[in-house]
């Protein structure tokens, strides 16, 4: 008789308390990352596909409630206690701008769309000119400036019930803000390519999307419970939500209710696979995080390990695998195998898992220069962890 496998998951230790929200940047030239919010007041910046710890941000002082990173993982942004926002160098882990607010900052997000800056170029060219009789050589430029792509607006939200956006480009400039959420706000998102925002309330059920330029609400998308968690789709097309027991998904565009599941115990957090977005991962109360078919919301595994409620799963951005950030300090990034379309083809997380090997040219930009905590600090965290 075959011995049944066990899921064997990349285990991350540093965080000395709780982990409550953790988000994959897209794939970008150095690789993709991931980055994790605490109630120990300092996120950490690991590489999404090892989970080896590339450094932590040092600078708030209360719980870390929500963090993200941008289009370009360079910049990396945390939602906090302290009544701050800040907006963090993630190459050197510097502080680049701090946005206070009169209250509890629960929720952040980098907008979607990216703005085209200026950089110099200069090309060099030879050729020959005729002067009277002589035919001389000449060299000559051109200078061009061509156009980079930088993420530029920030959302936050929180126990003020007021959303705000910043504009990163004048971070002196007062924020615009849309001050009718009916409740606390407990998550924020972007879509439509910016023109929507997507919020929660911590203490009401619903999802209420906001049109940008008039700051009015256009859909409410109604449940029982408090949404706990909102994510949209990297195609644009979902949204995924996790109130109570349920876990539904909303056409994003239309906003009909696609498919809703019930789940075996109160949910905290799911996340759609998405690259095809056939299989979900949910986690919640009962320590385990579990694996679904899309389609039929059969369970195709069920991964344990963490020694307390799972508070947030994400997809990694090409579906190989998922993380899961628990009550007991700790990241666990569980692999899916192969990702493939093919419905009849199953997709488990069972299996021994070893780590990915990885270059340290696909790193060595993150690490370069970032703010390395001491290691006998880290070691203390760790310990606390465990």
């Amino acid at each position: 008789m075959d011995k049944k496998k066990i899921a064997v998951p990349l285990v991350c230790h540093g965080h000395s308390r709780p982990v409550v929200d953790l988000f994959y940047s897209p794939i970008t030239p150095d690789g993709f990352f991931l980055i994790s919010a605490s109630k120990d007041s300092s996120p950490m910046l690991r590489n999404g596909e090892t989970g080896d710890w590339i450094g932590t941000f040092e600078g708030h002082k209360g719980a870390v409630w929500s963090c993200c990173l941008d289009t370009n993982a360079l910049r990396a942004a945390s939602a906090s206690a302290d009544f701050s926002a800040k907006v963090w160098d993630a190459l050197t882990g510097d502080v680049l701008h701090s946005f206070e607010h009169k209250h509890i900052v629960r929720a952040c997000s980098f907008s979607e769309l990216q703005v085209m800056h200026n950089t110099l170029k200069i090309y060099v060219f030879n050729c020959c000119v005729r002067v009277c009789f002589w035919i001389l050589p000449f060299e000559f430029m051109i200078i061009e400036k061509p156009k980079r792509a930088d993420t530029h607006l920030l959302l936050t939200g929180g126990m003020e019930k007021i959303l705000r956006i910043f504009d990163l480009n004048r971070p002196d400039a007062p924020p615009r803000e849309v001050d009718r959420s009916p409740g606390s706000v407990r998550t924020v998102a972007w879509l439509h390519s910016d023109q929507t925002i997507l919020s929660t309330c911590t203490d009401m059920g619903g999802v209420r999307l906001w049109d940008v330029r008039s700051g009015e609400i256009v859909q409410t998308l109604e449940t029982k419970s408090p949404v706990t968690s909102a994510e949209v789709s990297q195609d644009g097309r979902y949204i995924t939500t996790a109130d109570g027991s349920t876990v539904k998904f909303w056409d994003a565009n239309h906003f009909g209710l696609v498919k809703s599941y019930n789940m075996p115990c109160t949910i905290e957090s799911a996340s759609l696979e998405p690259k095809y977005g056939n299989k979900f991962v949910a986690g919640g109360e009962d320590m385990w995080v579990r694996f679904f078919d899309f389609h039929t919301g059969n369970e195709i595994a069920c991964n344990k390990g963490h020694h307390g409620p799972v508070h947030c799963v994400r997809f990694s951005p090409g579906g190989e695998s998922y993380a899961s950030g628990s009550e007991d300090g700790t990241i666990r990034i569980w692999q899916t195998g192969p990702v493939t379309n093919d419905d009849t083809e199953t997709l488990t997380a069972n299996g021994t898992i070893g780590k990915v090997k990885v270059t340290a040219d696909e790193v060595s930009r993150k690490i370069e220069g970032f703010h390395i905590a001491d290691e006998g600090k880290m070691k203390e965290k760790e310990e606390a962890a465990n």
